[in-house]
């Protein structure tokens, strides 16, 4: 029989309060695409973190083309030939591009050649990289690539990909998949993780599914519905998403001629939008990431301040104010990055709700913080919306990326806004808490408000929002009711190429 490229046997991982990982054992053949699924606070991150040396397992062994494999940190995993692309960020905001590359390498060559081959890379993926840009002047796509050229560039046997495509577009998705094919073709292995099953079905062999740490089941992606393998690993019935029909109120939100230039360096100005949403709407603004999103919401937020009446909250101009007094009127939004900036990583689940829910759920008085209070909503976020933690005193980074999105989305919507922004609502989200997620969407406008949501997932957009437009070069198309729209029109107006001489929402 074939030596499998890496055999887990029984790895169990155990923390104060949970086991991480019980008893998994599957394997991984050269140049396969396997799979790993499971719900968010399944193990899946616990498990690679062993693989890749940053976790040593209680019990359990490894084996590394027949030989046992235990490695102490990532440089040796690195060293065996073990990549991984992180769904958190590890990169340094300061240092530019080819610094960042430069630093997970043992021997870099002189920043001229390795900036060289980072553009042949980059480019060669359909990910165009500047080496010299500033890691903190990045959006979170461009950030997202720089994880997988880093990657990439180290010839890996094993590849790890944590959520690979999440702020990636249709057409970015389809040249990494060119990619990645072409590397399994020479005879690397990737272990692939992904809550996007359509994805999974068109780009893996095999499929190993994790539920409450446990390897509950296998199967060919191919041959399983994305419906199949989304209840294996919630291990019910999935319930999708219902909208139910309402009728549209005043108009709630509205922008005119709205004209910012970027904060950053490198960032997108935003040109002359126009944009009205009214009560009971969901609007939906797609686009390539890096055109505009970050700065549309740092506007709406109030981190950008613009004239007063630039911005009108139910006819009031709010252009002029801040965060705290917009939440006051009930201007909501929640950010794209999760750690970081919509929750301080180490922090509280607590404090975090404090952070932004203070003036909405009264969690202070006289500059004083009611801390019973505001465990009370952090209890409340965690049992609505299924935040899979030990409590409210666990620090935001100990959560995964889908508990935190999950808790970052819940307090938001259980704060009850008139208005809410939200920019990639469902990133790194397992199919049952996506559609947890965009049924409170669709409860917060069944209710009478108004939601602008902005998002790279399209299937998303077109199934929570009445109309979509999208974003390109800070410009924004003429939006369209999403019932008479096709993937392709959604493609011309994400490419510039359709509608951008009016801006009119």
């Amino acid at each position: 029989m074939t030596v499998p490229l890496l055999s887990l046997q029984g790895l169990t991982k155990a923390y104060p309060g949970v086991v991480a990982n019980n008893n998994v054992s599957f394997d991984i053949g050269t140049g396969q695409v396997h799979a790993l699924l499971g719900e968010n606070g399944a193990g899946k991150s616990t498990l690679v973190k062993m693989i890749y040396g940053l976790v040593k397992p209680d019990s359990g062994v490894m084996l590394l083309n027949g030989s046992p494999y235990a490695p102490s940190e990532p440089r040796a995993a690195r060293a065996d030939g073990i990549a991984m692309v992180f769904q958190h960020f590890s990169l340094f905001d300061a240092l530019n591009v080819a610094e960042n590359i430069a630093l997970g390498m043992e021997t870099p060559p002189a920043m001229r050649d390795l900036a060289k081959r980072i553009r042949e890379v980059s480019e060669t993926y359909g990910l165009p990289l500047d080496p010299f840009r500033t890691v903190g002047d990045l959006s979170a796509g461009e950030r997202q690539r720089v994880e997988i050229i880093r990657c990439l560039l180290q010839d890996p046997k094993l590849l790890i990909m944590d959520e690979p495509t999440s702020v990636l577009t249709p057409q970015e998705v389809d040249i990494l998949f060119e990619t990645l094919r072409k590397l399994k073709s020479e005879g690397t292995a990737i272990l692939y993780i992904s809550h996007k099953l359509e994805e999974i079905r068109a780009l893996c062999d095999h499929a190993t599914v994790l539920r409450l740490g446990e390897n509950v089941g296998e199967c060919v992606p191919a041959d399983t519905s994305a419906r199949d393998m989304a209840e294996l690993m919630v291990g019910t019935t999935l319930q999708t998403p219902e909208r139910s029909g309402r009728d549209l109120g005043d108009v709630a939100l509205d922008i005119s001629g709205l004209s910012v230039a970027s904060p950053g360096e490198f960032g997108t100005a935003l040109k002359n939008l126009h944009i009205t949403v009214r009560q009971g709407e969901v609007l939906g603004i797609g686009g390539v990431a890096g055109n505009g999103q970050d700065e549309l919401l740092a506007v709406l937020s109030g981190e950008i301040q613009t004239a007063a009446d630039a911005v009108r909250l139910n006819g009031q101009p709010v252009g002029n104010l801040g965060p705290t007094a917009r939440r006051r009127l009930g201007l909501l939004t929640a950010p794209e990055e999760r750690l970081g900036h919509a929750a301080a990583p180490d922090m509280s689940l607590t404090e975090n709700a404090m952070l932004t829910g203070s003036v909405r759920e009264s969690l202070e008085r006289h500059g004083f913080l009611k801390w019973r209070e505001a465990q009370g909503f952090a209890e409340r976020i965690i049992h609505d919306f299924d935040v899979r933690t030990p409590g409210p005193d666990n620090a935001a980074r100990s959560l995964s990326g889908g508990n935190l999105q999950k808790f970052v989305i819940g307090r938001e919507v259980l704060q009850r806004p008139e208005v809410l922004v939200v920019n990639q609502p469902t990133w790194g989200v397992d199919a049952s808490a996506a559609a947890a997620i965009r049924q409170a969407i669709l409860d917060l406008a069944a209710n009478g408000a108004a939601v602008v949501c902005i998002s790279q997932d399209l299937d998303e957009l077109m199934e929570i929002s009445d109309r979509f437009a999208a974003l390109n070069e800070g410009r924004l198309s003429t939006p369209r009711d999403t019932r008479d729209l096709t993937i392709d029109e959604i493609g011309l107006m994400m490419g510039g190429a359709h509608g951008m001489e009016v801006a009119h929402v």
